[in-house]
């Protein structure tokens, strides 16, 4: 599996008392390596003024650069809000947006899943105001950018365990918008009234309790909501905001579910919806996940999965999902029908 990785990563928020810290990419880089698993990298590149915004207005990006540029060599917050910067912040950031584009692109020329191993992340990022640890929507914009360049459907899968709510404040013109996530958990959006369900396009949230989920009840909710959701959607390309602070432990999110057996499971989904409506192609744009080595441990499993076109995913038990969540898609599956 091609992973789309820059040392640049590395700098934003260097030597800042951060959970979203270097060593989230570079723990992940190594221990890819060690693994065997590295071998098909590919470069970032800068997202265009003009990529970015397909989803960020120029206001917005001209204010970031006023803030970064403002801040000379201390760290301070974005404007906008809850955001922690630093000189390097903006081309960090741009360049992770055009990260997320390399890997789209890839995903597009050869059939297949491509890892954009980024940082900042992106899903908190609304469009015209960065939150929470994420500058610009790299998800979205790698979405977009398909739409644009091909006239295609996008579906962006966000497992993490906080809601996107910015991506879903995108989600229009082709690009539609599943997630599961702990609520009323940051950014205390996402709740069951927040779905938007047309033809061939949707916003669906299946917020969950926050810290008592599980690995079983986890999996059965993504094979069953996204199998259906792609039936209705049929997307031409899946954009996956690949979050893993579900994991149990995690110190800013823990569903309670096994880091890495959700992240295969939840990988060979994928792989299989992608098989049957996108030609296989799929972009996968890390977003949370702050205990490092489960996080690198998850990654590997994602990719893992990838690798065995061949394997059948193993199934949850669809009875495990619980009443509140088996209710919200009962009432999706309905305004489909």
């Amino acid at each position: 599996m091609i992973v789309v990785y820059d040392e640049l990563y590395t700098e934003h928020l260097k030597g800042v008392d951060h959970p979203e810290s270097p060593d989230r990419v570079a723990g992940v880089a190594s221990y890819l390596e060690s693994a065997g698993l590295f071998g098909e990298r590919e470069p970032a590149r800068d997202a265009t003024d003009a990529e970015l915004e397909l989803v960020h207005p120029a206001a917005y990006l001209d204010r970031v650069r006023r803030d970064v540029d403002a801040l000379g060599d201390r760290a301070g917050y974005l404007s906008t809000g809850d955001t922690v910067l630093d000189a390097s912040s903006f081309a960090v950031a741009r360049r992770a947006a055009g990260g997320a584009i390399v890997a789209m692109e890839r995903a597009v020329d050869t059939g297949s899943a491509v890892f954009a191993l980024v940082r900042p992340p992106g899903h908190h990022a609304e469009p015209a105001r960065g939150m929470g640890f994420c500058i610009f929507g790299n998800a979205a914009v790698a979405a977009h950018v398909f739409v644009k360049n091909t006239g295609g459907k996008a579906l962006i899968v966000d497992f993490d365990y906080h809601h996107g709510n910015g991506t879903q404040a995108m989600a229009r013109d082709g690009v539609s918008f599943v997630s599961t996530h702990a609520y009323p958990a940051y950014p205390g959006t996402g709740g069951p009234s927040e779905q938007s369900i047309g033809d061939h396009w949707a916003i669906v949230n299946v917020p969950l309790p926050p810290h008592s989920y599980g690995t079983e009840p986890f999996v059965a909710t993504w094979q069953r909501a996204l199998p259906e959701l792609a039936r209705r959607i049929r997307p031409d390309l899946i954009v996956v905001s690949a979050g893993y602070d579900y994991a149990s432990g995690d110190p800013v999110g823990d569903l309670g579910a096994d880091g890495p057996v959700a992240a295969a499971a939840l990988a060979g989904l994928i792989r299989e919806v992608a098989s049957e409506y996108t030609g296989g192609r799929v972009v996968y744009c890390l977003e949370g996940g702050y205990d490092v080595p489960t996080l690198a441990r998850s990654v590997a499993a994602t990719l893992r999965a990838h690798g065995q076109p061949q394997a059948t995913p193993e199934r949850a038990d669809p009875h495990a999902i619980p009443a509140p969540q088996r209710t919200i898609l009962e009432r999706v599956e309905a305004e489909w029908a």
